[in-house]
C-alpha cells in the first residue's frame, strides 16, 4: 500500500480526526463514505443555529447579489439595521456597533477604545480568561493588565460584598484600574463560573472610579448559556460587549458594541484600527438573520430546556459510573471533568471512542475535560444517542 499523500493544509497543534467531511446539515456532518457524525461542538462553538440553516444560506446567496463588501467611506442600510438589532438586545440605547471578522478582533477593538479613553493604566481580568489570538487582550502584559486568580473565591464562605478585609481583594490595585474585562463562564474552555458576589463587587468598584466594564461574549453569547448573553446571569449592563462565533453561525463575522457612556466619551476621536472587511453588508446581513432565526424559532428557551434535560442525563451517568468527577454547565455549554490519571488516558480514549461511534465533542488538551457545545437547534434524539454512547464508553473504560 502507498502511504497517503502529505496534507496540503497546515493544522498546527491540531490532530485531524476526520479528514474528509463533505457535507453538513444542522448538527450532522457527513464524510466522503457517507457516514454521519453528530456535531456536539458546533464547529468551534460557532454554528449557533446549526450548519447550513436555510435562512442563512439564502442570505449568503442573495445579499452578495446586491452588495457584499463596501469600504471605509461608504455603507449600506443593512449595516445600520443589524446594528440597531444588536444594540436593542443589549439595551444600548444611544450606542454604536462595529462589525468585524473574528472574536479576537472584537475584543481587541473594545480594549483599544477603553485604553484610548483611560486616565489610568490597568485593566482588570480573571487569570483564567481567554481573549483571543493577538493584541493587548491576548498578551495581558504587566503594566497593562492585572490578572486576578479567583480560584479561592469559588469556596469563600464570606457574606456580602468583597472588601479590603480580604487579602486577595486588597491586593488588587483598584486606584490604577481603567476597567474590568470579564469573560462570563468559558474560562479558557474549562467552563468555570466566578461567584456572582465577586463579579458584582468588581463591577461596582470599577464604576465607582469612573472605569469601564467590558464583556467578552464571543464563546458564551447568543444563547449559549440559556440567555441571550452570559453577563445576564450576573445582573449588570456592561459598557462594551464583544460578540463573535455564534453571531454568524459559521460565517466569519463579529461585533463590538459600545454603550452610550463610551460613545459620549469617545466623541469624534478616531480609533486607530483598520480592517478590510470592517462593517461589510454581507456580515451584517448574516448577523441580522441569525438573530431573527433565534427569535422566530424560540431557540433561547429551547436551548435552555434541552440543557436541563442533558444535565439530568449526565448526572445519571455520573451516579451510575462514578467516572465523572464534575459536571459544569450553563444552558447548552458543558464541561465534563473525568476521573483520570495524570496522562489523561481515559479522557483521550473516551474522546476517540465517541468519534468512532459518530459523536464529535471537544477535548481540552492536557486536561481531563471534555466539552459539549451543541447548536441551539440540536435534536433531543441526538443528545439521547450521545448519552447512551457516552455511558457505554465510560463503562468499557474509554476503549
Amino acid at each position: 500500500m502507498h502511504a497517503p499523500p502529505a496534507p496540503l493544509v497546515w493544522y498546527p497543534g491540531n490532530e485531524i480526526l476526520l479528514p474528509d467531511i463533505v457535507r453538513a446539515e444542522n448538527c450532522h456532518l457527513y464524510d466522503a463514505q457517507g457516514r454521519r457524525y453528530v456535531d456536539l461542538e458546533s464547529g468551534v462553538w460557532c454554528t449557533s443555529i446549526g450548519h447550513g440553516h436555510p435562512r442563512v444560506v439564502r442570505v449568503l446567496a442573495e445579499q452578495p447579489a446586491r452588495i457584499a463588501h463596501t469600504g471605509f467611506n461608504y455603507s449600506s442600510g443593512i449595516v445600520d439595521k443589524a446594528a440597531r438589532e444588536v444594540l436593542s438586545l443589549l439595551g444600548f440605547e444611544g450606542g454604536r456597533c462595529v462589525f468585524l471578522c473574528s472574536g479576537s478582533e472584537a475584543v481587541e477593538y473594545g480594549v483599544r477604545v477603553v485604553q484610548m479613553l483611560a486616565e489610568r493604566p490597568l485593566l482588570l481580568t480573571m487569570a483564567d480568561s481567554y481573549f483571543g489570538a493577538y493584541g493587548s487582550a491576548s498578551q495581558k502584559r504587566e503594566g497593562e493588565w492585572h490578572c486576578f486568580d479567583w480560584t479561592a473565591c469559588a469556596t469563600c464562605a464570606r457574606q456580602g460584598e468583597c472588601d479590603a478585609s480580604c487579602e486577595r481583594w486588597a491586593a488588587i490595585p483598584h486606584e490604577r484600574l481603567a476597567g474590568f474585562l470579564f469573560e462570563p463562564g468559558s474560562s479558557s474552555g474549562m467552563v468555570r463560573f466566578p461567584p456572582t458576589r465577586l463579579i458584582e463587587s468588581m463591577v461596582r468598584t470599577v464604576r465607582e472610579r469612573d472605569g469601564f466594564v467590558l464583556v467578552n461574549e464571543v464563546t458564551v453569547g447568543v444563547g449559549r448559556t440559556g440567555t441571550w448573553f452570559g453577563h445576564q446571569h450576573y445582573g449588570f449592563t456592561p459598557d462594551v460587549v464583544a460578540l463573535g462565533k455564534g453571531i454568524g453561525s459559521g460565517y466569519p463575522v463579529s461585533v463590538v458594541a459600545f454603550g452610550p457612556r463610551v460613545v459620549e466619551r469617545l466623541g469624534d476621536l478616531p480609533v486607530r484600527y483598520a480592517q478590510s472587511h470592517q462593517n461589510d453588508p454581507l456580515g451584517a446581513a448574516v448577523v441580522s438573520e441569525v438573530l431573527a432565526v433565534i427569535r422566530d424559532e424560540g431557540l433561547i428557551e429551547r436551548g435552555r430546556a434541552l440543557g436541563e434535560r442533558l444535565l439530568a442525563g449526565l448526572q445519571g451517568i455520573q451516579a451510575r459510573t462514578g467516572r465523572i468527577r464534575e459536571i459544569r454547565s450553563r444552558g447548552l455549554m458543558f464541561a465534563l471533568e473525568l476521573v483520570d490519571d495524570a496522562a489523561t488516558t481515559r479522557t483521550i480514549g473516551t474522546h476517540l471512542a465517541l468519534v468512532r461511534r459518530g459523536y464529535l465533542i471537544g477535548r481540552r488538551a492536557g486536561t481531563s475535560v471534555l466539552r459539549l457545545d451543541p447548536s441551539l437547534t440540536v435534536e433531543w434524539q441526538d443528545l439521547a444517542g450521545f448519552l447512551a454512547a457516552f455511558e457505554e464508553v465510560l463503562t468499557e473504560g474509554g476503549a
